[in-house]
């Protein structure tokens, strides 16, 4: 499956780098520099919620993506909890990592059950128009199926599978969790791909400083702090979330229009040793809480 893994990822990547040109731009830049440009992890959200169909109850939350990760050979590595915001997460890593170049990936959901009763109910009735024939589980492939039509149908996983929902439903909902309100506009689309500083091999971009400041100059918006620091081993900055129009339903006219709302952002990151054991080092490989926060918040709507 690791053959599939980094084809289904590099599809994945064309889908979301033609949305987020900051993204080509950091390519362009690490490239140009003759560096090499790698994925530290890719990030996916969704909905802790379950819907009743007649195969049974549907998930639409972590237990959903995680099928993907799990066929794929990938394994929990961390879970990391966000009360103030009503989220969970966990991150996977594959066994193969290194040997096979596969990226982390970090599926966070939305707790909806803790959001207010107008809000749920908000939720609930967008998300209920997943069609009755919603792929579950979704790695329930045939003996028949080659590489090629696996990868293509768990690409159509990264999409929104409910109908358009209403304006008014993506604004309220945005006053609650502007997560939730993201998750209503884009689905299961890949929030965000990841940079990984340790790799570009070009001494013009050594360090997650230097790439930051490089795509600064050339125009990029960042984000303003660098979160993390080199003793907890990660550091972490992004990319300003591009914005993008948007089709939502008019409440009054019932039709489809367009609105502007955030996608997605590039992150950067960079690893350090950190002390295991007494006189022992590694390499961090999991994800610290905090920067995860402040990194969540990059899509939130600015007026």
């Amino acid at each position: 499956m690791n053959k599939i893994a980094l084809n289904l990822f590099s599809l994945l990547w064309q889908e979301y780098s033609a949305r987020v040109t900051y993204a080509r731009t950091y390519q362009q830049m690490i490239m140009a520099a003759g560096g090499t440009v790698a994925n530290d992890h890719i990030a996916l959200r969704s909905l802790r919620m379950s819907l009743d169909r007649p195969q049974g109850k549907i998930s639409l939350g972590i237990d959903y993506l995680s099928q993907i990760a799990d066929a794929l050979g990938y394994v929990p590595a961390g879970e990391y909890h966000f009360p103030q915001t009503h989220l969970y997460a966990r991150h996977y890593r594959h066994p193969q990592q290194a040997e096979f170049d596969l990226p982390k990936l970090f599926i966070s959901e939305l707790i909806v059950d803790e959001l207010p009763n107008q809000i749920i109910e908000l939720i609930s009735q967008t998300v209920s128009t997943i069609p009755q024939n919603f792929t579950y589980p979704l790695t329930n492939f045939s003996p028949a199926d080659n590489d090629e039509i696996i990868v293509q149908r768990l690409q159509k996983v990264f999409t929104r599978p409910w109908l358009t929902p209403r304006r008014s439903v993506v604004e309220e909902v945005n006053q609650a969790s502007q997560y939730g309100a993201w998750v209503l506009l884009h689905g299961y689309a890949v929030n965000h791909f990841t940079g990984y500083v340790n790799r570009h091999q070009t001494p013009e971009y050594a360090n997650i400083d230097d790439t930051a400041l490089g795509l600064a100059n050339l125009g990029v918006p960042m984000k303003a702090e660098i979160e993390g620091d080199i003793a907890c081993g990660l550091r972490q900055t992004a990319t300003q979330a591009v914005k993008e129009m948007v089709t939502v339903i008019d409440d009054f006219t019932g039709e489809e229009i367009q609105v502007p709302w955030t996608y997605a952002y590039y992150e950067i990151a960079q690893r350090y040793p950190v002390e295991i054991a007494p006189g022992k080092q590694e390499l961090f490989d999991a994800f610290l809480g905090n920067n995860a926060q402040q990194l969540f918040e990059m899509t939130r709507l600015s007026k």
